[in-house]
């Protein structure tokens, strides 16, 4: 397997997989006085607070790579290491050197995280069920306006504005924060399953008729947990009506997003394929840190 490590997996990851037993030997620092073992290290860092979990992340990634990294290709993992750049703008390089990573073991990450997707994708059935489910709480997709401003009184003072007959899209290039739709007026197009616009805004928007305009919603990002207001503008609505087969792609990704964030069949898949790895922890210390995954406690073994 190839090994890309975190910080903390770097010095566990001598000894954790492959049963080294001299790292006592070495010394790790050396100072007047006195000397600091690999030993001694490692025995540390096992202590941090979170090892366990670095720990398992380290093995299931490294695993899930080995066997569904080839299924991942360059232009989808440079594809999200665009957007991750593009959305974390100037402070992208600061940010990389504080987490002590660099472009290419960024990327390398991003490779590990899309080939375990990968894999748990892999072992996706959709039966009509699941896309029933999906069906309950789909709508399609719907033309809108929106203004995001960052407080509560300048969202009030944008929908006094627009229930007096102000243009809305002038408030939008005049009012708006999002710098991304403010100069088209605020335009955009999502549906049920778009994840760029905050739940709490499709959902009201949802409900609107065409030309109707929304009352202040409140959203907290999930980046920057700041609140944020929105003011909407439904342009054109539509209703799902009955034909399933009509969006049945549609239901398709919702369903495997679903199954995708269910914690019972993630486990699960990740105990089939460890399985299937034949992976044993060698290190007393993380012998049942998969356990979590398997009900074999062979596989996380110090066998």
């Amino acid at each position: 397997m190839k090994k890309r490590f975190l910080a903390f997996a770097i010095v566990l990851g001598a000894g954790l997989l492959s049963g080294c037993t001299n790292a006592g030997e070495k010394t790790a620092v050396s100072y007047k006085g006195g000397t600091i073992s690999e030993q001694e290290v490692m025995d540390s860092l096992k202590k941090m607070q979170g090892a366990d979990s670095t720990v398992q992340q380290l093995i299931v990634y490294q695993v899930f790579e080995d066997k569904y990294g080839d299924d991942v290709s360059t232009k989808e993992v440079d594809s999200q290491y665009d957007q991750t750049k593009k959305q974390l703008g100037d402070s992208f390089d600061s940010q990389l050197k504080t987490a002590g990573l660099t472009k290419e073991t960024f990327k390398d990450s991003i490779k590990q995280r899309l080939a375990f997707q990968e894999g748990l994708k892999k072992h996706i059935k959709l039966t009509d069920e699941d896309l029933k489910t999906a069906w309950k709480t789909f709508h399609p997709e719907v033309e809108a306006q929106i203004i995001q401003v960052a407080s509560e009184n300048d969202a009030k003072d944008v929908k006094k504005a627009a229930d007096k007959g102000d243009d809305f899209s002038k408030l939008a290039k005049d009012k708006s924060t999002d710098t991304t739709t403010k100069e088209d007026g605020g335009k955009v197009k999502f549906d049920s399953t778009t994840t760029t616009v905050p739940t709490e805004v499709k959902e009201a928007a949802f409900k609107l008729k065409d030309g109707q305009v929304s009352d202040v919603i409140t959203s907290t990002n999930t980046s920057t947990y700041a609140t944020e207001y929105y003011v909407v503008k439904m342009v054109k609505n539509q209703n799902k009506g009955n034909d399933m087969d009509k969006y049945k792609k549609e239901l398709k990704e919702i369903a495997t997003e679903t199954k995708l964030n269910d914690s019972t069949f993630r486990n699960k898949v990740i105990g089939e394929v460890l399985k299937d790895a034949n992976v044993k922890v060698k290190d007393k210390d993380f012998e049942n840190v998969l356990s979590t995954f398997t009900s074999d406690s062979s596989t996380a073994s110090s066998k």
